[in-house]
């Protein structure tokens, strides 16, 4: 199973390199502003997981520079656990107000983003 997981983790990441959305382009001003507002999210990611590319996805076509955090590294996966409530990825980590809110599935997170950036 191990071996099948890897190699379907392969095809993804082939597909999605040589298919990779074209990004945004946008005023200079606008996209250092965009990229102001980015530097509070953070997603937790597994590299070959389809929902964590298809948000990914979502991020190169937007033009949105968000921190990618390995959830497969343990400390990151242990904060995620302890300060999201679970270890499921993808998962958004929005900084806002001095209030930390964690954002599971990527359905919603697309959502967000393009609501929030585009």
């Amino acid at each position: 199973m191990k071996i099948i997981r890897w190699v379907l983790g392969r095809i993804i990441l082939l597909l999605n390199f040589i298919l990779a959305p074209k990004k945004l382009k946008r005023d200079a001003a606008l996209q250092q502003k965009i990229d102001q507002e980015t530097k509070h999210l953070q997603l937790y990611q597994f590299a070959a997981c389809p929902f964590c590319v298809k948000v990914r996805r979502t991020m190169r076509k937007n033009a949105l520079d968000i921190k990618l955090v390995d959830a497969k590294q343990p400390a990151n996966r242990a904060l995620l656990i302890e300060q999201g409530g679970k270890g499921t990825v993808p998962c958004l980590r929005i900084e806002e107000d001095n209030k930390i809110t964690w954002m599971y599935e990527s359905s919603d997170i697309i959502t967000y983003l393009e609501k929030r950036f585009a």
